[in-house]
């Protein structure tokens, strides 16, 4: 990797770092409130309720931050180096979160899967 994109990098782990604060948040909160309902009208309310809870917008801002920084990344990298490396990135920090935070189960396959994509992430870029 040449030096001159090092700080650039930066676009790609706060497109992760918004990105899986986002998708963690939202998976949170949006528990709390309860099932879809199953009427059109039910679910835009419920809807429209779920926006109104803080945590929730600011898992919807930080989607919005994370596309920001993911422009920034695309006016300095080839989005097939790009898109990998943010594949690798919210794949491992999604669900170390989402077993550390959310409680979610580990298990040998998600660990296995985990290093699988990274190790193919590393594979696909060692020529850039």
């Amino acid at each position: 990797m040449s030096k001159h994109l090092t700080p650039y990098y930066l676009y790609i782990a706060g497109t992760v770092a918004f990105t899986v604060y986002g998708q963690i948040i939202l998976k949170w909160r949006i528990g709390m409130h309860g099932q879809l309902p199953a009427s059109a009208s039910d679910k835009i309310i419920f809807l429209l309720k779920a926006i109104l809870d803080p945590y929730i917008f600011s898992g919807l801002v930080a989607a919005f931050v994370a596309s920001l920084f993911w422009m920034a990344a695309m006016t300095k990298f080839d989005v097939s180096l790009a898109y990998p490396l943010i594949t690798a990135g919210l794949t491992l920090a999604t669900v170390f979160m989402a077993i550390v935070i959310l409680s979610e189960p580990i298990s040998i396959n998600k660990v296995l899967g985990v290093v699988l994509i990274i190790s193919g992430v590393l594979f696909m870029i060692r020529d850039a």
